[in-house]
């Protein structure tokens, strides 16, 4: 899964608009233009494709937690130069107020199963000896099914990143 992928499936996710989009990147302290946005969203075969760089994945990430969350006082945080999937999913779980439980939670919705101890390991430090990095992602292709470990941040974002109720059919 690519920058551009992870873009593009949290602003269909959020219907978040171009103009919202030049919005969120402006909280974080990055202009940006419609035909950057218009480039970073097309797909990968087409000619006018541009790659999005870590850095303005941050970007964008940081803003989408200032408009979720609302801005910190002080500076505006800055946006790493380089990012990883346990970033990446560290920044998702702050902008959208989701416990470990939440997140579990949207993984058993996919049918994938991880407990609350692999799951903090993601979010600990590097250089905790209980740290786990996530490993590359499934190919964008494949099913939702999956029995490869730690990569959550692919599943949440092939799920609809916010909880559906617990009953599937209303009571009658």
């Amino acid at each position: 899964m690519t920058n551009n992928d992870i873009l593009r499936k949290v602003r269909f996710t959020f219907d978040i608009t171009d103009d919202e989009m030049i919005g969120i990147f402006k909280k974080a302290g990055k202009q940006v233009s419609r035909s950057e946005i218009s480039n970073w969203m097309k797909k990968d075969d087409d000619v006018a494709y541009v790659n999005l760089v870590d850095k303005n994945l941050a970007y964008f990430l940081n803003g989408f937690i200032i408009l979720r969350r609302g801005k910190k006082e002080g500076p505006l945080p800055i946006a790493e130069s380089s990012l990883n999937n346990n970033i990446v999913l560290r920044k998702l779980k702050i902008a959208l107020d989701l416990k470990d439980e939440d997140i579990l939670e949207l993984l058993t919705y996919a049918d994938f199963r991880l407990s609350r101890h692999e799951l903090s390991a993601f979010f600990r430090k590097p250089t905790q000896s209980k740290f786990r990095k996530q490993q590359k992602p499934l190919p964008r292709k494949s099913g939702r099914r999956t029995k490869e470990p730690f990569q959550p941040l692919q599943v949440l974002l092939q799920t609809s990143l916010t909880p559906r109720p617990k009953h599937r059919h209303p009571p009658q």
